[in-house]
């Protein structure tokens, strides 16, 4: 393979892959539950001054199913709020004198902007426009400053049914020069076997509001290939050194999650042209275990950097406990032999606990959330937000906001949004965008109410 080429950042890529780059500030927000009736904020001068300018089926002992029957099959949790939410506190200082203001409930504005076939994933081109995909295998082009959508040729052919098809997307964070896109995906095996991808290919725009894709270079596969249509995870990021950094779930087959002989159930780092770099943490082994960063996973559906450099993701749990994590070298997770959640036929698993040689969640969820897409915010727009997470709802039909500190996180707020969430990302401008799920899945876009 060739080498990894050298990165160039972009700073449209802020949103999911470079947001170590942006300067940190001191502001630090925090509300309560967005269910309340809002919470206060003092307001610093210089901050006051900066605002003026899948099919349900009865899922196996042992926590298989055909599809995530809390989750992505789409059954509404307990509305009772997660202890992480009723923790939060009251207020916050920005530091010196200010006035206190009150946030509120529900601190933005939500504008449909176009809506979409079972979307599943989105990212901003450096030029502001927004590639996303459809599960079936289409990838749209939508162009914020007109509303048209577009259609991108030349997308590989998937393999569309239960949780998998056409998944992530994303430009390489020097896609001003090379015009890379990266794209995840589901391709089929012999025997009624499947396994996610990644590939990469040169994207042409052209002046009718589409463009088309160059020959697919396949750089990554899920191994082995297994049945099932369940548990592909295949998300994608950058990091700050340019490297590639790839989801890979069960497959809902739970034990290879514990097992080096491949690559399900990790989270695996790869240079930009899938080649294997040698720092990490089990190169010395070879073969598809020197693509791993961190095993012991179970569906890893959002990853994104926070403003220090640091890693997190976040995946379903079973029946319940679901995870966010840290990206820690080396670590093991636990799954299947630990859990906060149980199996679906109510069969227990052992919780994490301390001293039990695995690596407990930073945050976890009982009643799920079900998780998906994943966002760290850097902008200017939601200054209050600024070094939040955003997650997306699927059973819990929200956008859950995480706050930070350190190696710790907490959700801290759940907005409502009455539909499944798919996907969240940051604009260029800073605004928030969110993918519903579903066969007319909205795109929305999210501004901020002034208060």
């Amino acid at each position: 393979m060739r080498p990894s080429p050298s990165v160039v950042l972009q700073p449209h890529h802020a949103l999911r892959h470079l947001g170590a780059l942006l300067l940190p500030v001191a502001l630090v927000a925090c509300s309560g539950s967005a269910t309340g009736d809002g919470v206060a904020v003092r307001v610093a001068k210089a901050d006051r001054q900066a605002e003026a300018g899948d099919a349900g089926t009865t899922p196996a002992a042992g926590g298989v199913a055909a599809s995530e029957s809390t989750a992505e099959a789409g059954s509404t949790p307990s509305a009772s709020a997660s202890p992480a939410a009723q923790a939060a506190p009251d207020n916050v200082s920005t530091g010196g004198p200010g006035r206190m203001v009150k946030m509120p409930a529900r601190p933005f504005t939500t504008t449909v902007k176009a809506t979409f076939n079972e979307p599943w994933a989105m990212s901003f081109l450096p030029d502001g426009r927004l590639l996303v995909t459809e599960k079936s295998g289409a990838l749209r082009l939508y162009n914020p400053a007109n509303d048209q959508v577009g259609s991108i040729s030349g997308v590989p052919a998937v393999d569309y049914g239960g949780q998998g098809g056409l998944g992530d997307v994303m430009p390489h964070p020097g896609f001003a020069q090379n015009r890379w896109v990266y794209l995840s995906y589901v391709e089929a095996g012999a025997n009624d076997t499947r396994g996610a991808v990644v590939a990469r290919a040169a994207l042409t725009l052209n002046n009718s509001g589409g463009g088309s894709l160059g020959t697919p270079e396949v750089i990554w596969r899920q191994t082995p290939k297994v049945t099932g249509r369940g548990h592909y995870s295949h998300r994608m990021a950058f990091g700050p050194d340019g490297k590639l950094w790839i989801t890979s779930g069960d497959r809902q087959k739970m034990e290879p999650a514990q097992s080096m002989d491949g690559n399900l159930g990790k989270l695996i780092r790869l240079n930009a042209d899938g080649s294997v770099p040698a720092d990490n943490p089990f190169a010395a082994q070879g073969g598809v275990a020197a693509q791993v960063w961190s095993l012991g996973h179970r569906n890893l559906l959002g990853i994104a950097f926070d403003h220090t450099g640091k890693l997190w993701t976040h995946e379903m749990g079973p029946a319940h406990g679901d995870e966010l994590n840290l990206a820690v070298r080396g670590a093991n997770h636990g799954w299947p032999n630990v859990s906060n959640g149980d199996h679906y036929d109510g069969t227990p698993i052992p919780d994490h606990r301390a001293g039990d040689g695995y690596t407990a969640p930073q945050a976890s969820w009982n009643p799920t959330i079900a998780p998906a897409g994943f966002m760290i915010y850097t902008g200017e727009p939601f200054w209050y937000f600024r070094n939040n997470g955003f997650i997306g709802g699927l059973a819990s039909q929200a956008l859950i906001r995480i706050q930070f500190d350190g190696t710790s996180a907490r959700e801290v707020s759940r907005y409502s949004m009455g539909r499944r969430i798919r996907e969240v990302e940051q604009g260029p401008d800073g605004a928030i965008w969110v993918l519903e799920d579903g066969s007319a899945g909205r795109l929305l876009r999210l501004d901020p109410v002034r208060f």
